[in-house]
């Protein structure tokens, strides 16, 4: 698991609260959605299509697709090319991504 590096870590008004799948969690502005998830436990961001298998942020550069996850107001998106905002809320992307109206 990643922790952040020490700095401005702990200053409040460098942090904001974002949701993953309805959990709190404590992000740094400026960092992204991938690097945030890379600190919780459950580092995963998607699961396979055909297999189920968990995938995790991998080239941190948006060139893999690994970190796809639904972002709410954006859609399926690369985690590590979004950053955080106060509030955001995300998914995991389990098994193929739904096309369709309802979508």
């Amino acid at each position: 698991m990643f922790r952040l590096l020490e700095g401005d870590r702990g200053r409040v008004e460098s942090t904001v609260t974002i949701e993953i799948d309805g959990y709190p969690v404590i992000a740094q502005i400026g960092e992204t959605v991938a690097s945030t998830l890379l600190r919780v436990e459950a580092s995963w961001s998607r699961t396979t299509p055909v297999s189920g298998a968990r995938r995790a942020p991998y080239c941190m550069m948006g060139v893999c697709f690994d970190c796809l996850m639904l972002v709410e107001g954006e859609g399926l998106v690369r985690a590590c090319q979004t950053s955080v905002r106060a509030g955001l809320k995300v998914q995991r992307q389990m098994g193929p991504r739904k096309v369709g109206p309802s979508c």
